[in-house]
């Protein structure tokens, strides 16, 4: 008998773990939950780059004790996404334009390719899907609700890469979607309209069932997201 995923709660954020058999089962550990929670407030912008980390008033924040927020900074740290700073303390980190440049570059072959393998076998009901999560994305943007925004993009694309049905390129996407994420907040809402119509564009080629247009939008689709960034930087 299968008993029902066990919870972690940080102040409303449920971190769900994985459901075993038997009664083995446990909440995840404490310092993966803060690890998630902690991560996921640096990629919606709710901690923003370069603001300093006190984990004290982290811990208060999550009610919790000050030892996993410290090992989840050090776990943040090696993963890049925190400067641990000698006698200074913790400090999301600050990307640079080469880092956002490099990050998306390799987004677009993957994501480009993708789009190409899942024209090639998508369903009337994965076309079905893409359209709603493309509809989700425009009640997003009319309503100038930009964790939705986020969401509803990143939601889209995983989707396509899904369609692909090629596991290795999936796996190299999941790699970098947390910090695709992370870049796009700032740039949600300015590439707006335009960049729903040009997910319409893709899903038209997919449903089509045709791969190289759909190579193109989406290479199109991503290389305008990495121009904006280079934009907005300067």
């Amino acid at each position: 008998m299968t008993t029902a995923p066990a919870k972690v709660e940080l102040k409303g954020r449920a971190v769900r773990a994985r459901s075993v058999a038997g009664p083995l089962v446990r909440p995840a550990p404490l310092r993966q939950a803060v690890y998630e929670a902690l991560a996921e407030m640096i990629i919606n912008r709710s901690l923003l780059p370069g603001e300093h980390l006190v984990e004290h008033e982290l811990a208060a924040q999550l009610g919790i004790s000050r030892q996993p927020v410290r090992e989840a900074l050090q776990r943040l740290q090696s993963e890049g996404w925190v400067d641990l700073r000698p006698g200074q303390g913790a400090y999301v980190h600050m990307p640079t334009q080469h880092e956002a440049d490099e990050l998306l570059a390799v987004r677009t072959l993957l994501e480009a390719e993708s789009s190409r393998l899942a024209a090639g076998v998508a369903t009337e009901e994965h076309v079905q899907q893409l359209w709603a999560l493309w509809q989700a994305g425009l009640d997003a943007l009319a309503s100038g609700n930009t964790d939705a925004l986020v969401a509803a993009n990143a939601a889209l694309h995983a989707s396509v890469m899904s369609i692909s049905g090629n596991a290795v390129l999936a796996e190299l996407s999941g790699l970098v979607d947390r910090r695709v994420r992370w870049y796009y907040v700032p740039l949600a809402q300015t590439r707006g309209q335009q960049s729903w119509d040009e997910h319409a564009e893709l899903i038209r080629a997919i449903a089509a069932g045709d791969g190289n247009q759909a190579h193109e939008v989406m290479r199109k689709h991503t290389e305008r997201t990495r121009t904006l960034s280079h934009e907005l930087a300067e």
